[in-house]
């Protein structure tokens, strides 16, 4: 396989940003190469600081390149943050020629996206759930049906425009031409999930270090989508401050030591503690951490439930909760979010790809293995989701062209 033909995912998070590199197969896509680097620039999901940004992004395709032995120039990368915002729709069309066309369901999707979005905003993503051709529902692709209307019901992701122009204009100073922006629980859910989970009915809870991620499906099809702006920072500022440690040092004694049960931990456990201002170290119960960390890795899972009992899908996930990002590593965060969410949980580790597993085998990488999945995928519809671009004029004029074979 040629270089030309890798599909990148680039990841740029909160606490980290992570490249990697995914190469097509008969069979799906060999992992060839990782890189990671600390993320400086964001906060809460949304970039802050151009310059770190772009610094921490070239640092970790610099790695991501060396181990897969070759140079990446174009990436799918995503985007989170409490500006997104989640809708469903739906569109009605005639079918022409009395049996459905691809040109009908193309269509019927622009009928079904055709909602005002305010300027300062764009669509991310059209996802059809499920086509009506008269009165069947249920249908998940219609063409070659027989029939007279046509509906469609799809989810539109929409996000603010200076947020995604700002991830592309870090991806372009780095070297880096962005093929496509990917909502991230979307990824996430494309690595972590099998087939049943979906149609059973499934939450994915993507906790990174700035936002929470939640996306929801039921029947095989995405049916909401939500961004809360808490995360794993917001647990170590509580550690630094408990603690009294400095940031950096609370970061590595929740990764080491954290439990997000108290019960797990028994007493006698002890953690040596840096201090600030060079006074020496302290010698502190486990379980105190594990105190610290439980109440507000609970207000995060509360707040992801309120969010699915708000939404109406409460009964719709039979199939339970996936934890995914950096925090679902937590010892005891399946076994708390089980208590909060009166569901079965599991952590959400990317599969269904070959090559370097071992590697990307944790849910901190769930994220990035997914948009190297969604990235190939789209390579067979280029263009299906992106908007307000230069070649709008392009696009009208060929419609334009069509409707006039169309009449004539």
């Amino acid at each position: 396989m040629g270089k030309n033909n890798w599909v990148v995912g680039l990841d740029i998070g909160t606490t980290k940003v992570s490249a990697i590199v995914g190469e097509p197969t008969e069979s799906g896509v060999d992992i060839v190469g990782i890189g990671t680097h600390p993320s400086r620039g964001l906060r809460k999901g949304v970039v802050v600081n151009i310059e770190a940004t772009v610094s921490s992004i070239k640092r970790a395709v610099e790695e991501a390149e060396l181990m897969a032995g070759g140079e990446i120039t174009q990436v799918y990368t995503g985007i989170a943050g409490s500006h997104i915002k989640g809708i469903n729709s739906h569109g009605i069309v005639a079918i022409k020629e009395k049996e459905v066309k691809p040109a009908d369901v193309d269509r019927v999707i622009d009928a079904a996206q055709a909602i005002a979005i305010p300027l300062d905003r764009e669509l991310i993503h059209v996802i059809p759930q499920e086509f009506v051709v008269d009165d069947q529902d249920g249908v998940k692709d219609p063409v070659g049906m027989s029939g007279v209307r046509l509906e469609a019901k799809v989810h539109i992701v929409t996000g603010a425009v200076t947020s995604a122009q700002n991830i592309i204009k870090c991806c372009n100073r780095g070297g880096l031409n962005v093929c496509d922006i990917l909502l991230q629980q979307l990824a996430s859910a494309e690595s972590t999930l099998s087939q049943d989970e979906r149609e059973l009915g499934v939450a994915v809870v993507d906790t990174g270090g700035g936002t929470t991620d939640l996306a929801i499906f039921s029947r095989g099809a995405l049916i909401h989508t939500a961004v809360l702006s808490l995360g794993g920072n917001h647990i170590t500022n509580d550690v630094a401050v408990g603690l009294r440690t400095p940031a950096h040092e609370a970061e590595r004694i929740k990764q080491k030591y954290g439990c997000a049960l108290v019960s797990l931990v028994s007493k006698d456990e002890t953690i040596e503690v840096p201090s600030v201002g060079g006074r020496n170290p302290r010698i502190v119960s486990r379980q105190i951490l594990a105190e610290i960390i439980e109440p507000r890795l609970e207000e995060i899972f509360s707040l992801v439930r309120q969010e699915i009992v708000r939404a109406g899908c409460e009964d719709l996930v039979a199939a339970g909760v996936v934890l995914t990002g950096g925090t679902a590593i937590l010892e005891g965060a399946p076994e708390l979010a089980e208590q909060v969410f009166h569901l079965p949980v599991r952590r959400g580790f990317p599969q269904g790809v070959g090559g370097l597993v071992d590697v990307v085998k944790s849910p901190m990488y769930a994220t990035g293995v997914g948009l190297v999945q969604m990235g190939l995928k789209a390579r067979g519809q280029e263009g299906r989701f992106r908007t307000r671009d230069s070649n709008v004029y392009h696009r009208v004029k060929g419609r334009m062209r069509e409707w006039i074979s169309d009449i004539f």
